[in-house]
């Protein structure tokens, strides 16, 4: 074992450099480190019977780490059967040929497609993957509706068109297990926050006993070829107990986390945001006023292609762009060292780097007659393909943006927290013309606050020093957090961030 080891991990380098990250990514092809299949086999064994024989099932196997760590951990005395399915030939083949000698079957199939055994005597009663990590907007249409109609004849559990590869492998594996069979799954944590994750977690709470969810700080990422923060689920094949409680741990590894606390399953109902645990308490409903009552929160605009449709005063003066069909809009935050923004006389931002979106909405013919050197722009832009990138594609034309006037007051939608004082997140004060592209958030006020304004326009001033007084723990508590300390926070998860001092002026 430990030269087929020692030949396994040359293979998955080997493999690994053979193909580019980008090649990977489309796959969600991250293999799992030895030391952490290791210490998830470690900790797995005190959730296993020692009476039972093991059939063990890895639905996503790669090279087949988890072979090895399995191998370590329980003698070969009691691996009754060890199944692999791997889908990629690249992987596949050399995997399949180390370990065709060994207790390990290990099959070149697409498990996703493969039938589930028909008797529980042929199922498995240990599973432990790694499932490839694949953004739902790679997955084909067709195999993402086959897989969504598969699981829900199967579960009765109907996942969302926006759940990664990752979801559809718990759901699928799930008639592969025996009754009380021990499943461990490593996968992004994104599932603990998100709005697709939603039918992961009632899966866990109502169809399974979900045991423990260990989770990586955010800079302590997993996979060096990978920005993603990882967790770790246990859970057993069998209906809750009454009053369940779930471990959750954080921070440092499985065997020693830093951080460690019980949870109730009727605490996990009812929150949206688990990855609040263990380091938060429960959530106290609160009748703070909340931003959402104040503003309506939507992304800025998405072009489709930034570096065609935005451009610097010099770019449009030195093609002869009619400045008339442009609107100005802010840099990207992190080319953005001011925090409020003063216009001049025309609206126009005074910052360092002024740029202005391509906003035209006449028609293409009349371009050619009316704004000629536009006109030779945008064939320019069908000959690079531009019209058929998938937003562009999907607009009535295709050089126009989505409808949004500017604000007063924008956030950023994405930033790092590297430690206690810093804040991933920042409001702008805007008082030119600018809007802004999908790296911010907009607020807009609604009418009672708009109203107010406009009566009185210095009130601008305290509502942005009131945004700015939002405690990092209160936006942080609403955000979700990625590989590497990087935070994002939607508009819907913005909106629910409560204030202090706005009920004092309306």
């Amino acid at each position: 074992m430990i030269a087929i080891e020692k030949q396994r991990q040359q293979i998955q380098i080997y493999c690994d450099n053979s193909k580019t990250l980008k090649q990977r990514n489309l796959l969600g092809q991250y293999s799992t480190p030895v030391k952490l299949a290791n210490d998830i086999c470690n900790y797995t064994k005190k959730l296993f019977s020692a009476d039972n024989s093991i059939r063990f099932l890895d639905p996503a196997a790669g090279t087949g780490v988890f072979f090895s760590s399995l191998q370590n951990t329980f003698s070969i005395e009691k691996i009754k059967l060890a199944e692999g399915y791997e889908i990629d030939e690249h992987y596949g083949k050399p995997a399949r040929d180390i370990w065709k000698n060994t207790f390990v079957n290990y099959k070149l199939e697409d498990f996703t497609q493969s039938a589930v055994p028909e008797n529980n005597s042929e199922k498995f009663n240990l599973l432990i993957c790694n499932p490839p990590y694949i953004r739902h907007h790679h997955i084909p249409s067709i195999h993402k509706t086959y897989l969504q109609t598969k699981i829900l004849d199967s579960t009765g559990i109907k996942l969302s068109g926006l759940s990664g590869m990752y979801c559809y492998f718990m759901m699928l594996a799930h008639s592969w297990m025996q009754p009380d069979c021990v499943a461990v799954w490593l996968v992004p944590s994104e599932f603990m926050d998100v709005n697709y994750g939603q039918a992961i977690r009632e899966y866990l709470l109502n169809e399974v006993t979900l045991l423990r969810i260990h989770r990586f700080t955010p800079n302590d990422i997993q996979f060096d070829d990978a920005l993603v923060s990882s967790a770790v689920v246990w859970l057993k094949n069998k209906k809750p107990p009454e009053n369940n409680k779930v471990v959750f741990t954080y921070g440092g590894t499985i065997n020693a986390p830093i951080h460690k606390k019980e949870i109730s399953a009727a605490i996990l109902l009812k929150e949206k945001k688990w990855t609040r645990f263990p380091l938060l308490p429960e959530r106290i409903t609160s009748d703070k006023a909340k931003l959402s009552d104040f503003f309506t929160i939507k992304r800025g605009i998405a072009t489709g292609h930034n570096k065609y449709f935005i451009l610097s005063l010099d770019e449009i003066l030195k093609r002869d762009l009619p400045l008339s069909q442009f609107k100005p809009i802010l840099p990207n935050p992190r080319n953005l060292n001011q925090n409020v923004i003063n216009a001049n006389s025309d609206g126009i931002p005074q910052v360092e780097n002024q740029l202005f979106v391509l906003n035209c909405e006449l028609p293409f013919d009349e371009l050619e007659t009316s704004y000629p050197n536009l006109y030779q722009y945008l064939l320019k832009g069908i000959e690079d393909g531009v019209s058929k990138r998938y937003l562009c594609e999907k607009r009535k034309l295709w050089y126009a943006q989505e409808n949004r006037i500017e604000s007063p007051f924008y956030c950023t939608y994405i930033g790092r927290s590297d430690d206690e004082k810093n804040k991933p997140f920042r409001f702008v004060l805007n008082y030119s013309k600018a809007i802004v592209s999908n790296s911010y958030l907009i607020l807009y006020p609604k009418k009672l606050l708009a109203d107010k304004i406009i009566d009185n326009p210095e009130l601008c001033t305290f509502i942005f020093d009131e945004l700015n007084n939002i405690t990092r723990d209160d936006m942080l508590d609403e955000s979700r957090v990625y590989g590497g300390g990087m935070y994002k926070i939607e508009p819907k998860e913005l909106g629910r961030v409560c204030l202090s001092n706005f009920l004092t002026f309306l």
